[in-house]
């Protein structure tokens, strides 16, 4: 989540998750269109939202690399081969083939 502020409401950050953004412009006050249909304008540049939606994703990839290390040490993870491991085909089922009565074809 990023923290703006709506132009002429300072004192109120508020929250927004950057997966709901999908243009940011400046006509000049910046104006942020969401996935829904609305519109915010708030009071940061296009350029300072940039920076803080990459600075988010950054967190949440290196958090996620930081979690994946101590559970492998942690729990003794097998490091990968070169091969993967096989896996035996599906049972094979006669289901769907006509029940043998004696009669003639």
């Amino acid at each position: 989540m990023i923290m703006l502020h709506r132009l002429g409401h300072q004192t109120e950050p508020f929250f927004l998750t950057p997966d709901l953004i999908v243009t940011v412009e400046a006509n000049p006050d910046t104006v942020i269109t969401l996935t829904t249909g609305a519109k915010l304008v708030v009071v940061e540049s296009p350029e300072t939202i940039v920076t803080l939606v990459q600075d988010t994703r950054v967190n949440v990839l290196v958090d996620a690399l930081d979690q994946r290390e101590r559970e492998r040490e942690g729990q003794g993870w097998p490091t990968p081969t070169a091969e993967p491991a096989r896996l035996a085909p599906p049972p094979t089922s006669h289901d769907d083939e006509p029940a043998a009565t004696g009669a003639p074809v």
